[in-house]
């Protein structure tokens, strides 16, 4: 735009030019060339009402003037006498689609020798080619927008295919177990086989939730459906239960102070409690017993999950803080992983 101007400029002989965008309530000043201290900068308006250009909205046509003094049309215009002009050029900006973007305009305080073909002609061409460029840069700007938007598809398909394989496998180490102690211990198979069929009712679940997922086009999330009849505590014991059957040689001290209702989504505190219990029977100290807690009181549910073992140094945590910070948009959960009590706290 600039060298545009600068053209604009030398070819015609006068000392001020620029592009302006031009509404029916603003003349907003886009690009600017001044070397006659008209004062005018980009992003700085004019009253719309006071301006040449605001007619040439109307019209759609180049208003092209040599000498004002000189210029029947023109002589008595109160533009000119304002802002102190004698030859002045104009040509509309319209979009490809027809719209009117705004004007390339030129101003000098000395008559100029402007209404030519040559010079019309070329200012014409130019206002054609910002009209062309404007326009490439709009579609360059909605092309980029789509690859953002698909690039965080992307990132949120592949963000949900990591928690969904993280989710399934833990219900189904625990049927899989359990079948290897129906295989060892036939006698325990009642017992075993109402256990298995909880944690199948689980995946189904979890299933169901990929089918929501694709439903919502990968895109808007995942729903939560409140529950505020049933207890939390049965499917607490459940995920309990599907992790220790998955993990028989670690000891789980489990501590359940549910006085109040809790009105959550169950599946995915369910979906939560599983994450971080796996988390903690995986990487805590085998030897020590990990600990659930869930208390419901005073208007809050706090549920956490604690394990022995080497503490998560203090670097790597404030680098998961970073991150999280930055992307929580993306999280399911507002979970924070501390190194000797991670927790999951949401008002009742």
């Amino acid at each position: 735009m600039p060298t545009i101007l600068d053209v604009v400029c030398q070819m015609t002989g006068m000392g001020f030019a620029a592009v302006a965008r031009v509404t029916d309530e603003r003349w907003i000043a886009c690009s600017v060339r001044d070397d006659i201290s008209f004062g005018l900068e980009p992003g700085m308006e004019l009253a719309i009402e006071t301006t040449i250009c605001n007619e040439i909205r109307e019209h759609r046509g180049p208003v092209v003037i040599d000498s004002v003094a000189d210029d029947e049309l023109y002589a008595n215009h109160p533009t000119p006498a304002r802002y102190g002009f004698q030859s002045y050029i104009s040509m509309p900006i319209s979009m490809p689609d027809g719209t009117f973007f705004g004007t390339l305009c030129a101003i000098d305080p000395k008559p100029r020798n402007v209404k030519t073909p040559e010079v019309m002609g070329s200012i014409k061409l130019f206002a054609e080619l910002i009209a062309f460029h404007l326009h490439a840069d709009q579609r360059l700007s909605a092309v980029e927008a789509e690859l953002t938007d698909e690039r965080a598809v992307a990132h949120l398909r592949e963000q949900f295919i990591a928690v969904l394989g993280h989710d399934l496998r833990n219900p189904l180490a625990s049927v899989r177990a359990g079948v290897d102690l129906i295989r060892r211990r036939p006698k325990r198979v009642l017992e075993l086989v109402e256990h298995i069929d909880q944690s199948a009712a689980r995946m189904t679940a979890l299933i169901d939730n990929i089918l929501d997922f694709a439903r919502g086009r990968l895109g808007g999330g995942l729903m939560l459906t409140i529950n505020r009849a049933d207890p939390v505590e049965p499917m607490l014991s459940q995920v309990i239960q599907e992790l220790q059957v998955g993990h028989p040689e670690r000891e789980v001290s489990v501590e359940l102070s549910l006085s109040q209702p809790v009105e959550c989504d169950h599946v995915r505190i369910s979906q939560l409690l599983s994450n971080l219990l796996a988390n903690a029977l995986t990487h805590g100290a085998a030897d020590k017993p990990t600990r659930v807690q869930a208390i419901a009181g005073g208007g809050v549910f706090e549920l956490s999950v604690a394990n022995a073992g080497r503490p998560i140094p203090p670097e790597a945590i404030s680098l998961s803080l970073a991150l999280f910070n930055a992307h929580r948009e993306h999280f399911v959960f507002d979970a924070i992983y501390l190194p000797d009590r991670p927790r999951a706290v949401t008002p009742l």
